[in-house]
């Protein structure tokens, strides 16, 4: 079972879709959050982040699938988001003595409210639209990897083709301590030769490199 895969053996993991159905995405994901609270007894705090445009079926979604979850939609003015954190995401709280444990944000709020998302030790980080981290030196890329997390979980249905230093951005944020250096990444896998059985082998090795930090799925595999 691929959950089961993730939490035991994996500390990251990368869900990498093709035309996957945006239903099935998010009820994969968080039946990862699920299967912790009840086969781990890990009831979070856990942080998702998404686009603005997905929020609302994010919490939906939980609320649907996960109601043993108590989430909170961390977004809206400045008057607002200060009375969460006073209220409900209370910082100084033990995580076992905080009701909520799963706190649902965008991008745009991520970073105006960094330093108090900083405050907590998540026990899972998974974003959404995951390609927005292929630029490293983002602000958006630069926040969340200051982020505190046990395990970090990255959806994304865009194809990286413009680069290799893109994929390694992305693995990089999953496991700094594996992909810690991007040019050494690059020169590793140079496909930029005209070998033809050279190239293969280095895109075998990619491959074999990738398969333990990656879940593919593709529209046939969500419509059998």
């Amino acid at each position: 079972m691929c959950c089961r895969v993730v939490i035991d053996m994996r500390k990251s993991f990368l869900f990498s879709h093709v035309l996957l159905l945006l239903a099935a995405e998010t009820l994969q994901s968080i039946s990862v959050l699920v299967y912790m609270m009840e086969y781990k007894s890990i009831n979070g705090p856990h942080l998702i982040v998404v686009p603005k445009s997905t929020l609302s079926n994010w919490m939906g979604e939980l609320a649907r699938w996960a109601p043993s979850l108590n989430a909170v939609k961390f977004h809206g003015d400045k008057a607002t988001r200060d009375d969460i954190v006073s209220t409900i995401l209370e910082p100084g709280q033990r995580d076992e003595d905080r009701a909520c444990h799963v706190v649902v944000t965008t991008y745009e709020a991520c970073n105006i409210e960094k330093t108090t998302l900083s405050k907590f030790a998540w026990k899972v980080l998974l974003i959404d639209e995951a390609h927005r981290l292929k630029n490293e030196a983002s602000s958006f890329s630069k926040t969340v990897r200051q982020f505190d997390s046990r395990h970090r979980l990255l959806l994304t249905g865009t194809p990286l083709q413009n680069s290799l230093h893109e994929l390694w951005a992305l693995l990089n944020f999953l496991v700094p301590d594996v992909f810690a250096n991007a040019e050494q990444f690059d020169e590793w896998f140079n496909l930029d030769i005209d070998d033809a059985d050279e190239k293969n082998k280095l895109i075998s090795q990619l491959h074999k490199i990738l398969r333990p930090f990656m879940l593919r799925r593709l529209k046939a595999d969500v419509e059998k």
